[in-house]
């Protein structure tokens, strides 16, 4: 299961702009891939460089509002969740493997409680099962360091000059970084608004039971915004689940540390294409493994 090399196509469904890469005709189910807030398609570039092939379909999508894709009146879970099953239903794509990015993964999340029929696995990369804290503070606190230099008005090249540095472990390299802000730089400053206020509202933490399919929770080690140690409990409370911690990795862990997230996910895709669950989680048991 290796890129065919080549550029990925463009595929527009539903009014939803994906780049994809692989054979239409390959036996596994595809692999839809969501990126963060901050991200586009082009997000999930390495993935579908290292894992589209003859076996293999591979998609990233561009969000409602971002690249290519035409946004949505009002936006909620719901409704992205919605736009999603409408572009699959459009492609042909009954069942898929979703993997998500931060806000992608929650999104994975979403469909998989809304849509438990189309979705045979989930890849859950630096993502967690509720925004924030119990309380406001953080909500707050993550609002307004990314508004308020919107409200000023420096723009999103700025705001993605400041905002990826942050993110990012300390292995990551110069390319890594550079995508990232261009990027981000790119995304309609109305969507981008739209999408931290959804982003905000996301609560499944009462709900991971619900997520019965097979799971590959992949988190960075110095991921602040999705910490290791949240998505190992996240990981525990899936009934099906394996968690992977790549130490110096962060925020941006499926681009920073590309070899290690793809060598597990081949893994997992290989594994759901046998019928052969991963290890599962839910029981007490130890299933995280380093990299």
């Amino acid at each position: 299961m290796t890129g065919m090399g080549g550029d990925p196509e463009r595929l527009t469904a539903a009014g939803i702009s994906f780049l994809a890469g692989g054979s239409e005709h390959a036996s596994a189910p595809p692999l839809v891939c969501l990126h963060g807030i901050g991200g586009d398609a082009t997000s999930f570039r390495a993935q579908i460089a290292g894992l589209a092939g003859p076996g293999q379909r591979v998609l990233s999508w561009d969000m409602p509002g971002y690249g290519n894709s035409a946004p949505l009146a009002a936006m909620d879970f719901a409704a992205l969740c919605d736009r999603l099953v409408a572009a699959l239903d459009e492609l042909g794509l009954t069942r898929v493997v979703i993997a998500g990015q931060s806000i992608g993964g929650m999104i994975a999340q979403e469909m998989a409680i809304r849509h438990p029929d189309r979705v045979a696995g989930l890849v859950l990369i630096a993502t967690v099962p509720g925004f924030g804290g119990r309380d406001d503070s953080f909500r707050d606190s993550f609002l307004a360091a990314r508004l308020a230099p919107l409200d000023q008005g420096i723009g999103m090249s700025a705001l993605a000059a400041e905002a990826i540095p942050a993110v990012l472990g300390p292995d990551a390299d110069s390319a890594t970084r550079d995508d990232a802000i261009t990027a981000m730089a790119a995304i309609p400053e109305a969507a981008y608004r739209q999408v931290l206020a959804t982003l905000v509202s996301f609560n499944r933490r009462d709900d991971q039971h619900l997520i019965t399919c097979p799971s590959l929770l992949i988190a960075g080690g110095k991921d602040d915004n999705s910490p290791a140690r949240v998505m190992a409990k996240m990981a525990d409370r899936l009934p099906d689940a394996a968690l992977l911690v790549i130490e110096n990795a962060g925020h941006l862990v499926n681009s920073e540390a590309h070899q290690d997230c793809n060598k597990a996910m081949l893994a997992f895709l290989q594994t759901l294409e046998k019928n052969n669950d991963p290890p599962v989680g839910g029981d007490g048991q130890d299933r995280t493994h380093h990299a």
